[in-house]
């Protein structure tokens, strides 16, 4: 072993005692740096794959647009299911709608589907908490729970709908009689920026409601699973030409995903500082053993120990410090995300906040997403800046001259 290293480690572990108090208390500020950097990673983490499920799950994982009224679809529809590449595809319509239930106007994203090939590409029976997708017919609708909630409406309810082609018939003095659909049934996702805005019903209801003539606005697709959906996208976008245009999901929200992603970085940008400040404190009680111990490294200097290896001693010590931090943050944080539901729900109870959290995050659990590579930069930045921090007084012990070392007071 070579003896600066030698002399990091009789620093960090003296005779007469286990361990030196600068060491643990060094080691338990990376420690908390490290296992909160990694449960806010993770549990971003989770959010951000729970919110890209949720959205393959509620649009599929490609449109096929052509940017209006496609009269010519189920050509297209019989095509794309003739792909290899492809499990399913389904036509839709949508639009705008305002509905009214007891005095309570709500004016939601209208989606019209074929409930026969519909849960091919995206699985409402899943979604389903009262009714069921074969009562839907095209005298009725589906509604969310949360625009359930908000018209005071259950399943076998009467609701009016308004379209914007009442209005246009408004204008030329013509009776504005809304259209009166059953409640057929009520889904939930789970993602709220889907269940506040959207109601289901057939494709035929929509075209008559929009006056479209039998035509859809596009046709979601589900690719087999292991196929990549970015490469299928450019591909029909070859094939079919305009006006047809391929869209995949990232395509479709990728502001969205765009700010969870920024999200996740500013996290990790701000709860670093943990570690730095951890870094500091480092520095600092490394910065005071070589003024404490400036006789013995200048008698170590008269020795023959070179500036280079005593520098190193320091930056040993701070970089075995990290490591140390490291696995122990690592390992707490492991067992913290175990344990999250348990922890958040125990929170919640004291707090009276848990009905708060499921209603605004529409999450019943703590969602973590473990990515390898959060892992290794959270690990690799805590030992940068742990040896970084041992340069201060690597390089104050390094310019020390023997001869005025030993005359030190």
């Amino acid at each position: 072993m070579p003896w600066y290293i030698y002399l990091a480690l009789r620093q960090i572990f003296p005779r007469g005692r286990l361990v030196s108090p600068f060491f643990l208390l060094s080691v338990l500020g990376v420690t908390l740096g490290v296992m909160i950097l990694i449960i806010v990673q993770s549990v971003m983490g989770g959010f951000g794959q729970t919110y890209r499920e949720l959205i393959v799950d509620t649009n599929g994982h490609l449109r096929v647009e052509t940017g209006g009224v496609d009269y010519r679809y189920r050509e297209t529809v019989e095509r794309l299911r003739e792909d290899p590449a492809i499990r399913a595809a389904a036509p839709f319509a949508q639009g705008v709608v305002m509905l009214q239930h007891r005095q309570q106007p709500a004016f939601p994203y209208i989606r019209g589907i074929e409930p026969w090939s519909e849960g091919k590409v995206i699985p409402l029976d899943d979604f389903m908490i009262r009714g069921s997708l074969d009562d839907l017919h095209d005298d009725s609708i589906l509604l969310s729970s949360v625009l359930a909630r908000q018209l005071r409406a259950d399943v076998g309810a009467t609701v009016d709908v308004y379209t914007p082609l009442m209005l246009d018939q408004l204008k030329e003095d013509e009776v504005l009689l809304p259209r009166e659909l059953r409640v057929a049934g009520i889904y939930e996702t789970g993602w709220n920026q889907f269940d506040s805005t959207t109601m289901v019903a057939t494709l035929r209801l929509m075209q008559d409601l929009y006056a479209m003539e039998g035509g859809a606005h596009g046709i979601a697709v589900r690719v087999n699973p292991g196929v990549d959906e970015f490469q299928v996208a450019q591909r029909l976008n070859e094939e079919l030409g305009p006006p047809y245009r391929a869209v995949t999901w990232t395509q479709m929200y990728e502001d969205f995903l765009w700010v969870l992603q920024l999200e996740k970085s500013v996290m990790f940008f701000l709860l670093l500082f943990i570690v730095l400040v951890a870094a500091f404190a480092i520095a600092i009680s490394m910065l005071l053993t070589v003024l404490r111990k400036t006789r013995e490294i200048g008698l170590i200097g008269a020795m023959g120990g070179g500036a280079r290896n005593l520098a190193a001693s320091y930056c040993f010590q701070g970089f075995f410090i990290g490591v140390c931090g490291s696995i122990a943050g690592t390992g707490l944080a492991l067992l913290a995300l175990r344990y999250r539901d348990e922890i958040v729900s125990a929170f919640a109870t004291v707090t009276g906040s848990r009905d708060v959290l499921i209603q605004f995050y529409q999450f019943a659990h703590l969602p973590a997403h473990y990515n390898p590579r959060d892992f290794v930069i959270i690990i690799a930045a805590a030992l940068l800046l742990s040896t970084a921090a041992g340069f201060l007084p690597a390089f104050r012990a390094a310019r020390l001259k023997p001869a005025e070392a030993l005359r030190h007071e």
